[in-house]
């Protein structure tokens, strides 16, 4: 694969890594087949014998000894994963849903409503951002969804006639959450990036991933890139399948971190990613955000998701929504941010590591064939059936 033969295991690494439990997912020529694994001390350790899907390493009670546990088959280096001499990465889920939270951030919310009255027309959208941010912006900041500052602030706004089925789900009681992928869709760090050749106006969205087990509990987190078709959701809100779900227009990784005694919800909470977007032509884009500008706690969006209403028996990872609106003027002024062929898109926090994409047209990234009926049948074929 062009992209991973770019990448270097120190480049992906959390800058603590030696301190993280690291847990993802390769393809391994030797086992002739996907493994979730360990990565530790620069190596990659196979413990499929334990559990032969990340599901099942996720749902175990006795995960945290499994990740530590000493006798795991090493499979060599993980740049061997990279260069594609042992075989490559893979995203760090496999049978879990693919779920995503929308409009948690405030600045995100700006953007939807522009989207919404641009219908789709990046070049109204500079204009329409002109008008709206310095009222509704100001009205969301430090707006915690669904209390009471959150209603008076709908109220306003619905008599200012600003009122959006965006702002509803925004700072109203119920999360927007859909599905963003299908379950082993996903592409992982160092592969391509899908946007559909229908688009002209489309970004990457930098995310915070939640791996979460059947019963709800979260366990770790990882970094997602919610690619989205920006001209497609303007359009009409009915159209975020076509906006959201795509060939390889989802990627997680590089790994999931463990939440520990290093790593707490205080920590994911508190974290800053960045994104920053290379251009064949030049271009480079970069910005920063913080998670405590979140307008719903992630506890609180993952018991949205998983309840006594709605179960997810494989687990789920959930991308807790975008924090960073590329609006960088690329091809001319007004126009905004818009992605290219070839684009090298990296998202990344110093306690979660880096993922590294490059965009291409969904129709020329490599056709997704390996799904779940594949895995079963490749599980049997290796003796590992048993341990899904």
């Amino acid at each position: 694969m062009t992209s991973q033969l770019a990448l270097s295991a120190s480049a992906l690494l959390p800058d603590d890594a030696a301190r993280a439990r690291l847990v993802g997912r390769v393809w391994s020529t030797a086992q002739g087949g996907p493994c979730p694994v360990v990565i530790r001390d620069g190596h990659v350790f196979d413990v499929s014998q334990t559990a032969a899907t990340m599901s099942a390493l996720l749902d175990r009670a006795d995960l945290a000894q499994v990740v530590t546990g000493r006798d795991h088959p090493d499979l060599g280096p993980l740049d061997g994963f990279l260069d594609g001499s042992l075989g490559r990465l893979l995203a760090p889920v496999d049978l879990q849903a693919v779920k995503a939270a929308g409009v948690t951030f405030a600045g995100s919310m700006v953007e939807r409503v522009i989207e919404e009255q641009a219908r789709g027309d990046s070049a109204r959208a500079a204009d329409i951002r002109a008008r709206l941010e310095p009222v509704i912006g100001a009205s969301l900041r430090d707006v915690r969804a669904g209390s009471a500052k959150a209603a008076e602030v709908k109220a306003l706004l619905q008599d200012m006639g600003l009122w959006s089925q965006y702002l509803e789900v925004g700072i109203g009681p119920d999360a927007e959450i859909f599905t963003k992928a299908q379950p082993m869709s996903a592409v992982g760090c160092g592969d391509l990036v899908g946007i559909h050749p229908i688009s002209d106006w489309n970004n990457p969205e930098p995310e915070v991933v939640l791996a979460i087990r059947a019963d709800g509990t979260i366990v770790g987190a990882t970094l997602g890139n919610d690619v989205n078709l920006r001209d497609v959701e303007g359009r009409s809100a009915l159209l975020l399948g076509k906006a959201k779900d795509n060939n390889a227009s989802c990627a997680i990784g590089p790994f999931i971190r463990l939440l520990d005694n290093d790593f707490t919800m205080t920590d994911l909470e508190t974290a800053t990613v960045s994104l920053r977007v290379e251009g064949r032509d030049g271009f480079v884009m970069e910005g920063e955000s913080r998670m405590a500008a979140i307008s719903r706690p992630p506890a609180d969006l993952a018991a949205q998701l998983v309840n006594r209403s709605h179960q997810y028996p494989d687990g789920a990872v959930l991308f807790l929504g975008t924090m960073f609106a590329p609006v960088k003027d690329r091809h001319g002024p007004g126009q905004g941010f818009t992605h290219d062929i070839g684009d090298r898109v990296e998202i990344a926090s110093p306690r979660l590591g880096r993922l590294v994409n490059w965009v291409e047209r969904t129709d020329r990234c490599p056709e997704w064939d390996f799904g779940t009926t594949a895995l079963i049948r490749n599980l049997a074929a290796r003796g590992l059936s048993g341990q899904v």
